[in-house]
């Protein structure tokens, strides 16, 4: 036996204590400590033992009758300390039940107002109707999102603080030397939101009209053009190293802190190229203010019908996407991950939600992708395809 300082404190003797036959250590039982069973089946023990630990603040012990009468005649031993803990904790399923009883905070790594928040947004408030409370978005900024995923691994493991991600999830463990989380095991999954597909832009006046125009072009100028994109880590960095290693050719890149400036850059003419994502770039170009070259997806999207992928303009197997994944604290119960996935997925059938997604140029990931296993499978595959890349253009964030 161990912990001898509890049942000294308790005011009862050692002979309450005793190794074998035991009830298990348990939410009934003071910490470090066994209790002879024969024992505490005795309903003056069982008295004696609950008002001592009362007294030190303890756990109180059920009242079980004694063993061999009514209705726990011919039970076990082991039967009995199941019995034990069912009733030490009687409130444990119905919590669980409850769910939620109070807002819910979902972790938006980037800023207000940009492509990951807005697609966040959407669905925070259809999954509010699910869920009969309040997704509240927070907005947690820094080092390409590892802030906002370190701060809900370590959040309770309740259901309260969720946590969407982009591609961001799976590129980190090749870009950050000491990454304060697993993506792969620090983390219980809820299930994957939409697609974003990507385009490959020039600032309206550079001279290619096409995506073979534009790879010569870049071949003929490796020093003199440049290559914008979104920060260390954004999506758009990794568009733009694929297709430097699509072409064979290496240029200069210019990082921007964030989406929004590298547009402005862009449309301004001081930079060549930006690969970036439909929710930043369907306005520019459908009022011309910018040259597309192509889509980054596996096939044409609705969005934009007439553009052609970059496989057709000669990519072969070339398609980036930014995808969207919502992630609980590690140890978060089954139940509740199960209402939470029970809500994104209403919420991806919602008609507005599927509206603002259009609009976007997002697409909603097929039923597979929804669930926990399809984002963990998904996560995996993503981590394994990008960063034999990262690690070979030698890139690091810290």
């Amino acid at each position: 036996m161990t912990g001898g300082a509890d049942w000294r404190g308790c005011g009862l003797s050692r002979d309450f204590f005793m190794p074998s036959p035991p009830l298990r250590q348990s939410r009934i039982v003071p910490p470090g400590q066994w209790i002879h069973a024969a024992r505490y089946s005795n309903p003056r023990n069982q008295t004696r033992m609950t008002r001592a630990f009362r007294r030190q603040r303890m756990t109180t012990f059920p009242q079980l009758p004694a063993i061999g009468t009514g209705k726990w005649r011919g039970m076990t031993w082991a039967a009995l300390a199941l019995a034990a803990v069912a009733v030490a904790v009687p409130g444990q399923g119905r919590a669980n039940d409850a769910y939620p009883s109070k807002p819910i905070v979902m972790v938006v790594p980037f800023a207000a107002g940009g492509p990951t928040d807005v697609v966040a947004r959407s669905v925070a408030a259809a999954m509010s109707k699910t869920l009969g409370q309040s997704v509240v978005v927070e907005n947690r900024l820094g080092a390409g999102g590892t802030v906002s995923a370190a701060y809900v691994a370590k959040a309770a493991p309740d259901g309260y603080t969720i946590l969407i991600h982009h591609n961001g999830m799976a590129t980190a463990p090749a870009l950050y030397s000491k990454l304060p989380y697993k993506p792969l095991t620090d983390f219980s999954f809820v299930g994957q939101v939409a697609d974003v597909p990507m385009t490959l832009l020039g600032r309206h006046d550079l001279p290619p009209n096409n995506l073979p125009e534009l790879v010569t072009y870049i071949q003929k100028n490796q020093n003199k053009v440049n290559l914008a994109n979104a920060g260390l880590g954004a999506v758009s960095q990794l568009c733009g190293m694929l297709f430097q290693k699509a072409i064979g050719v290496d240029v200069q890149t210019i990082p921007y802190q964030g989406t929004a400036p590298a547009m402005t850059a862009l449309l301004g003419g001081q930079v060549d190229v930006l690969c970036d994502q439909t929710t930043q770039t369907l306005t520019h170009i459908k009022a011309d203010k910018v040259k597309l070259y192509g889509v980054t997806t596996a096939e044409r999207i609705p969005a934009l019908p007439n553009a052609p992928t970059l496989r057709e303009g000669g990519l072969k197997g070339f398609e980036v996407k930014v995808w969207h994944g919502i992630y609980a604290p590690k140890g978060t119960p089954p139940a509740v991950i199960n209402k939470l996935n029970g809500a994104l997925r209403a919420a991806l059938k919602d008609p507005a939600v599927a509206a603002r997604m259009q609009d976007l140029g997002a697409v909603i990931v097929p039923e597979d992708k929804q669930t926990p296993e399809g984002l963990r499978t998904w996560l995996a595959s993503e981590i394994d395809k990008w960063s034999p890349i990262i690690k070979a253009a030698g890139v690091k964030a810290d």
